[in-house]
């Protein structure tokens, strides 16, 4: 894995070239192979040390892959990116975003962790500058920079005093840890911030808004489960303070509830979007913080699945306002009248979106609902009503956009190969790894972690 990491760090400055674009691409797709081959599933059942402090095991395998997918996504639709002529501005910002990432899911240690973590948001906040829609990008990077700096700081003080009291911050040794409240709260802060939870969710709706469509695929696709990833690292190594998680669970559900109403009043395509993003990772980071050994791995699924949806749906946002210019409800109608074949895309991503069979969402789902059933039975009232109004908004979505009546234009562009390419290499894997669901057997050892607290 280091050679493939070496190689990709000397590999980096073929970006420089226009011309380099699809050999670039067909590397990281040849990266993602070997990984596969290299370490195969069955290999992942324990943490596998690479060197030092990195390492890997099934809970980062799958979010490296997740990403090296969603890099290779962000490539394909930046051909008008590359025309202009701060081409090597934007490879800068992609090599930058790449090697954060990577280290941020192979480091197994919390501090090295940390400087990664928080490293990402640098080539967001200049994606979002550099090629946003509108001057109000200026107040979403402002926004985004100021919410994930809040609570920054107090996790650094929190990994220090973590230190102090077992003079290691290795991720693979689970320590047994009593804190009061409040340090608890501050612990997980960031990580509520980066999902994010409900109450800290303001920056998400204003990035999505006013990033391009790279930064939107990115941003839903990787950057939010870098917050489920270090609260699934953290909340495995503070199990001896679990009785704090109720008020967080309960607090993220109504907030989810709450986001599925809101995605009801949207009539702008990608706020709506990113609002349905909320709405997942509530639920996710419920199944997190009831501390099941199904809660753990439904959020995993839940991770994978809405990493590959959600960047999907928002590519398809933007194939509809590079047509209509526009991206309201308002005037996005009748498209199955003129693209009966991007209205099947529609149909096949918003079905996965609401967890239709055989999308991996079905079974993330399967084991959320089945782990906050089993944690507070008059769950399953309020969980009826969270899923009726999840299906609700996305059939809101799907009827306004491709059914009404088509207002003309004078000219309308074709929809391109490569654009239908993209779409598909967004479908398939998502159904595909609905196949895969037996990863179940190779959490074993968190599954052992777990039990030993419920």
């Amino acid at each position: 894995m280091m050679m493939i990491m070496m190689s990709m760090l000397f590999l980096l400055n073929m970006f420089n070239k226009f011309y380099m674009q699809m050999i670039i691409q067909n590397i990281f797709f040849f990266y993602l192979f070997m990984i596969l081959i290299n370490y195969p599933l069955n290999s992942l059942s324990l943490v596998n040390m690479l060197y030092l402090n990195l390492g890997m095991d099934i809970y980062s395998w799958g979010l490296i892959l997740l990403s090296m997918w969603i890099i290779n996504m962000m490539l394909m639709v930046s051909e008008k990116i590359l025309s202009k002529i701060n081409m090597n501005y934007y490879f800068n910002l992609i090599k930058m975003m790449i090697l954060f990432l990577m280290f941020s899911f192979y480091s197994m240690n919390l501090f090295n962790f940390y400087i990664f973590f928080e490293s990402t948001l640098i080539p967001m906040f200049l994606l979002i500058l550099g090629w946003g829609y509108q001057i109000d990008r200026i107040q979403a990077g402002l926004y985004m920079m100021l919410y994930t700096l809040l609570g920054s700081l107090p996790l650094l003080l929190m990994l220090m005093n973590w230190y102090n009291l077992n003079f290691s911050l290795d991720i693979y040794l689970n320590y047994y840890c009593k804190l009061n409240f409040m340090n608890y709260f501050l612990m997980i802060f960031a990580f509520l911030i980066k999902l994010p939870m409900y109450f800290f969710h303001l920056w998400l709706p204003k990035a999505h808004v006013e990033a391009p469509v790279i930064g939107s695929m990115i941003l839903a696709g990787v950057m939010l489960k870098l917050g489920g990833y270090g609260l699934f690292r953290v909340l495995l190594m503070m199990m001896m303070n679990f009785s704090y998680n109720k008020y967080f669970l309960l607090l993220s559900m109504l907030g989810g509830f709450y986001s599925t109403l809101i995605c009801l009043m949207q009539v702008d395509m990608k706020m709506l979007v990113a609002y349905s993003s909320i709405v997942h990772m509530s639920m996710m980071m419920s199944g997190l913080f009831s501390m099941y050994y199904m809660g753990f791995l439904g959020g995993f699924y839940m991770m994978l699945a809405h990493g590959i949806c959600s960047s999907g749906m928002f590519y398809l946002v933007n194939v509809n306002y590079e047509r209509m210019m526009s991206r309201s409800l308002y005037i996005n109608k009748g498209m199955i009248n003129i693209f009966p074949s991007l209205s099947l895309m529609w149909f096949l991503l918003i079905s996965c979106n609401i967890s239709f069979p055989p999308s991996l969402n079905l079974i993330s789902e399967i084991y959320l609902i089945t782990a906050l059933v089993s944690w507070f039975k008059q769950f399953s009232i309020l969980l009826i009503f969270f899923m009726f109004f999840s299906v609700i908004y996305s059939l809101y979505l799907y009827s306004i956009s491709q059914h009404g009546k088509f207002i003309k234009l004078n000219y309308m562009k074709n929809v391109i190969m490569l654009e239908y390419y993209v779409l598909i290499l967004h479908w398939l894997p998502l159904n595909y790894l609905f196949m895969y669901s037996y990863m179940y057997i190779y959490f074993n050892n968190f599954k052992i972690l777990i039990f030993k607290i419920n």
